[in-house]
């Protein structure tokens, strides 16, 4: 869920609080910006639009050696939110695939590699999105976080966390909840919305645009 990739961003820049301090803020502020950014497709092909699996993690390899070289305001933060969007792509593989009950494991699309022009598919380590286990992991993040930050990041990493545990208990409450609400759009909008919301809809699928 959007929280853990937000949390796996920022822990990414933790070692700059100890090595590099007056880099961290920034740092932390990339991370997390960068472990939102691939999820803002999320209705316009959705991990795919802005998922790349591949590219942001060779960009991010480059990105972090010139920060090593070159440590500045603008190379740290560029090589942090290049890390924390690479993290978020990859780590989606290790999750479930896109359907609107993913528990039911019956996608096989995780991420699109765009790379080699196919979809990944998912290793449900983490069953699901909003999953006990996503919200442990979201948990484990936060700590050190917590630890290590104070003030306005602080606050962030807080709201983080009440986010997804929210997210967590109302979870599969929304998969049902999904496609009551999408009858009930007005029809110029059903080509926008996304396949997975439209699975208890009906079988009527001819207006749906191909690729979403």
């Amino acid at each position: 869920m959007l929280p853990t990739h937000a949390l796996g961003g920022m822990a990414l820049a933790l070692p700059l609080v100890a090595v590099a301090p007056e880099l961290a803020p920034i740092a932390l502020a990339a991370g997390l910006l960068g472990g939102i950014f691939p999820d803002l497709d999320m209705y316009t092909g959705h991990r795919k639009t802005l998922h790349f699996p591949v590219y942001y993690s060779l960009l991010a390899a480059g990105a972090t050696v010139v920060a090593v070289l070159v440590p500045t305001t603008m190379t740290v933060a560029v090589a942090l939110f290049l890390l924390g969007a690479a993290l978020h792509c990859v780590t989606d593989v290790f999750g479930s695939g896109l359907e609107l009950r993913p528990w039911e494991g019956n996608s096989e699309r995780a991420v699109y590699d765009h790379y080699r022009g196919t979809w990944i598919a998912p290793r449900q380590l983490v069953r699901y999105d909003g999953s006990p286990g996503d919200l442990l992991l979201s948990v484990t993040l936060a700590v050190p976080l917590l630890y290590a930050l104070e003030g306005v990041l602080q606050w962030v990493v807080i709201a983080a966390i009440v986010v997804a545990a929210v997210y967590t208990a109302f979870r599969r409450i929304l998969a049902e909840l999904a496609p009551v609400v999408v009858r009930r759009l007005p029809a110029s909008v059903l080509p926008y919305v996304p396949d997975r919301y439209l699975e208890d809809v009906g079988s009527d699928r001819s207006w749906q645009t191909a690729g979403r």
